[in-house]
């Protein structure tokens, strides 16, 4: 539910640490004799800030999402819903062999839950008080499984290497970048000018703004796999019922845009704009479990 607040906060540790390594002048060490980089040494550090910003979002991705959210954590059940919701999410995560998570409910009209955290025995699980109104119990069950299978398959730790190898090639090639137009457009010969911090900063962005379509489309992927694990935790009919559910109520409002990756509804968008969707469309992914064996 927040694979572009993960973005974000990414990109802006990225930047941070990008400035941060030019003021205290850490490009003294990948210089040869004044006029170039050591790439070797420009690939270390740049996987050494490229993992530091991904695992950074990911140690405060349940903060950040509690906060995003408004998510409040049942820490004891007061009324028969939260009672059940906690129950169900306690079988359904012995059932996929993973710890208790956290079980948290926010105040939204909208259809939705997501799963965070960057530990799979100590995640956190929050829905909507739209999707407890609105889905009946076999529904919000699938829905419910889809998210700790998200948990139980690794999801968040996978996103985040594969994030931090994006960061990597980002930070690197962005430097490469403000080398050459430094050293060839603007011909300086010992150094670095203004061009090269100006156009290394603006390729970093523009670049992690591409590698994300890498992310999305691992997002995508890890949604049809949620799908199957909700099916198989809670019934293959009650998963597809739960997003036909989702379907209906696809003209309602969402999540903030934020958190849309780590939820389990997700917008359709059409062109180019699908290489950056976080969930494919719902039709897709009823199909698929239609199709499972």
């Amino acid at each position: 539910m927040r694979i572009l607040l993960f973005l974000g906060t990414n990109l802006a540790v990225l930047v941070v640490l990008g400035v941060v390594m030019e003021v205290f002048g850490l490009h003294g060490y990948l210089n040869q004799n004044g006029v170039g980089i050591d790439l070797n040494a420009l690939l270390i550090i740049s996987a050494v800030v490229g993992m530091t910003g991904s695992f950074i979002s990911l140690a405060m991705s349940k903060w950040l999402a509690l906060r995003s959210t408004g998510a409040q954590v049942i820490t004891t059940p007061s009324t028969r819903e939260e009672a059940w919701l906690v129950e169900t999410v306690a079988r359904l995560a012995r059932q996929a062999g993973i710890g208790m998570p956290d079980v948290a409910i926010y105040r939204s009209p909208d259809l939705n839950a997501f799963a965070t955290g960057m530990n799979r025995n100590k995640a956190l699980v929050a829905v909507s008080s739209g999707l407890l109104d609105q889905m009946n119990a076999d529904q919000a069950e699938a829905v419910l499984g889809h998210e700790v299978t998200h948990v139980a398959n690794g999801d968040m730790i996978t996103l985040s290497l594969i994030q931090g190898v994006v960061n990597t090639f980002v930070f690197f090639l962005s430097r490469v970048i403000g080398l050459v137009v430094d050293r060839v457009v603007f011909r300086v010969e010992r150094g670095y000018g203004p061009a090269y911090w100006i156009t290394a900063i603006l390729a970093q962005i523009v670049l992690g703004i591409l590698a994300s379509m890498i992310v999305m489309w691992f997002s995508r992927y890890r949604e049809y796999r949620a799908d199957a694990g909700g099916a198989r935790l809670a019934g293959r009919g009650k998963m597809i019922s739960a997003l036909e559910q989702l379907k209906r109520s696809m003209e309602q409002p969402h999540l903030p845009q934020q958190f849309e990756a780590f939820g389990i509804s997700g917008n359709v968008k059409q062109g180019i704009a699908r290489l950056f969707m976080s969930h494919p469309p719902l039709d897709e992914r009823i199909a698929a479990l239609q199709a499972m064996a």
